[in-house]
């Protein structure tokens, strides 16, 4: 059986195994991802906002959980926290106002975004 067809045979097994499969999946990118986050000053993420890639994240949601719906293509979740203001492009005010206070972020690629949440933002939820 190739490499094809395995893939295929995890994915058309009992709903079970294929939730197993699928909750496993999701922990080692939950584990990836939050490796992978960082704290950063503005002035490091002013070519990511430059590019129109700055999501930022409410200060009272789990920085990794957005990142993780949002690699996994969770349209229902992303737009939901995207309608309710909890998500959103990160604006020219935004980046003015963080360029002035000299902000730091806790940040994080979900390919080809870079989600940010301002570290007092976290703190004061």
């Amino acid at each position: 059986m190739g490499d094809g067809e395995f893939g295929k045979a995890a994915y058309n097994c009992h709903p079970l195994i294929s939730g197993l499969i699928m909750s496993e999946a999701d922990e080692l990118l939950r584990a990836k991802l939050n490796a992978e986050t960082g704290k950063l000053p503005w002035q490091e993420l002013e070519r990511h906002f430059a590019r129109g890639v700055v999501i930022k994240v409410a200060g009272d949601l789990d920085l990794i959980e957005v990142a993780l719906a949002m690699s996994r293509d969770d349209k229902a979740g992303v737009e939901s926290w995207l309608n309710a203001g909890r998500i959103a492009p990160a604006s020219t005010d935004d980046a003015m106002t963080w360029h002035a206070q000299q902000s730091w972020f806790w940040a994080v690629v979900a390919a080809p975004w870079v989600l940010i949440q301002e570290v007092a933002a976290r703190l004061d939820a």
